[in-house]
């Protein structure tokens, strides 16, 4: 396949503006990041039909934080949504995904487009609701929400390519409790086995693949197949989709389109680093996209501190984005609340994993924060804080001290900062 007039193409050329943008976000090399890019490990969703803030995800990049938001059938409140989607960026997500399901689903998706941020879809739910039924759902349909989403400005589509028929027999002779848990997975099984046909997203890749590069939009390789319960982490699906993503992300780098792996589930906490490292070794190093993981199943209500946990030890072995998981997480459609703490919760997971990444200004900020902290200086430790007004709040509730009220006029740092040597600066470069 020929490349087209890509991100990709152009990196191979040169350092177009968009690297050069997302190079000095990042502290990299202008040249490094045009090669991050061309070799596919890292990607910058930015349609061209759409300017927004730029977002660079993977190799020497930053932890970045999607939230989902969108409506379903039961609740559907477009002006909600937006209000969620807003709150989103004020608690500093890097982008969107709207996964509605109710109402004018066009409309919707376009007030979502109108934020300053990267904003993805997953085509495969208005393509079920256009049809009725997911067993109605033809690659024709399929192919024509594909389009329209990039031709209204979509940056990045999650689309399960990997659910595939080998996918699938993998689940029948090694089955799992939960099944399929992925919506779109399931679509797509419901799918093939009403037409006893190949999923038409594997079929007709290549076709898939050149819509994409047509539109220069990221292709986000969905992780139909993932575990939804600690007791099928183990179970042959998910590494068998592994296999298949891996082979497609090559293709898709091949034909010049950007391309993210989405992965792995409901996963122990000491299985998290082994999974992230097979996927990032069998899509050689494609920026990876996680949704937790969620290592354990049994605290509803306290998800999203479950996926934090799970988001640090995966950032912590290469993950490169995570979504967040709110506190309603297998319990209901999140409100304006939940989105807020989930977000709040999953940008403290990815500046745990940045910390671990060469990304200078995550490290400074701790040091900013520990010598604020010595000087008792509260106005410059909210400043370095991630949550500053939640910070506020909790430390002014008591009046205004010179310490906090917890340990009042015995305060340690207070008691022997006087006596100890102030170290030398020791900021990254």
């Amino acid at each position: 396949m020929v490349l087209m007039h890509t991100l990709i193409s152009a990196c191979l050329r040169g350092v177009p503006p968009e690297v050069e943008t997302i190079a000095r976000e990042e502290d990299l090399p202008p040249h490094a990041a045009a090669r991050a890019v061309a070799r596919g490990r890292i990607v910058v969703p930015a349609n061209p039909a759409r300017p927004h803030r730029l977002c660079a995800i993977g190799e020497g990049c930053r932890v970045r934080v999607n939230v989902n938001v969108g409506t379903s059938g039961t609740r559907c409140d477009e002006d909600l949504e937006v209000e969620k989607a807003k709150a989103a960026l004020r608690e500093g997500a890097d982008a969107l995904m709207d996964l509605s399901t109710g109402g004018d689903l066009v409309r919707i998706r376009q007030k979502i487009l109108e934020l300053d941020a990267p904003v993805g879809t997953v085509p495969v739910y208005e393509a079920v609701r256009r049809a009725g039924s997911a067993a109605d759902v033809d690659g024709d349909l399929l192919f024509k929400v594909i389009r329209e989403h990039c031709r209204q400005g979509v940056d990045f589509l999650t689309l399960h390519c990997g659910v595939n028929r080998d996918a699938l027999a993998s689940l029948k002779a090694d089955p799992r409790t939960m099944g399929v848990v992925s919506r779109g997975g399931a679509f797509h099984v419901a799918m093939m086995a009403a037409t006893d046909e190949e999923n038409p997203l594997y079929a007709e890749y290549d076709y898939l693949l050149e819509i994409l590069a047509e539109h220069d939009v990221v292709i986000s390789l969905g992780d139909g197949m993932r575990p939804g319960a600690l007791v099928d982490a183990g179970r042959l699906a998910k590494s068998t989709e592994y296999l298949t993503l891996g082979h497609l992300a090559k293709r898709a780098l091949a034909a010049g389109v950007q391309r993210m792996i989405e992965g792995p589930g409901h996963i122990p906490a000491d299985q998290v680093g082994y999974n992230v490292r097979m996927i990032k070794e069998l899509t050689d190093g494609a920026p990876l996209y996680l949704l937790g993981p969620l290592v354990t199943d049994v605290a509803p209500g306290y998800d999203h501190v479950v996926g934090a946990i799970g988001g640090a030890i995966a950032c912590m072995n290469g993950a490169d984005f995570l979504c967040m998981v709110s506190p309603s997480e297998h319990l209901a459609l999140p409100d304006v609340r939940d989105i807020v703490e989930g977000t709040r919760v999953a940008k403290i997971a990815a500046h745990v994993g940045s910390l671990s990444r060469a990304a200078a200004h995550t490290k400074n900020r701790e040091i900013r924060m520990a010598e604020a902290r010595r000087a008792l200086d509260w106005e410059k430790q909210f400043e370095a804080a991630l949550a500053p007004g939640e910070a506020r709040r909790i430390h002014e509730r008591d009046g205004e001290i010179e310490t906090c009220s917890m340990c009042g006029d015995l305060c340690a740092v207070k008691m022997v900062r006087d006596l100890l040597p102030v170290p030398q600066k020791r900021m990254e470069p």
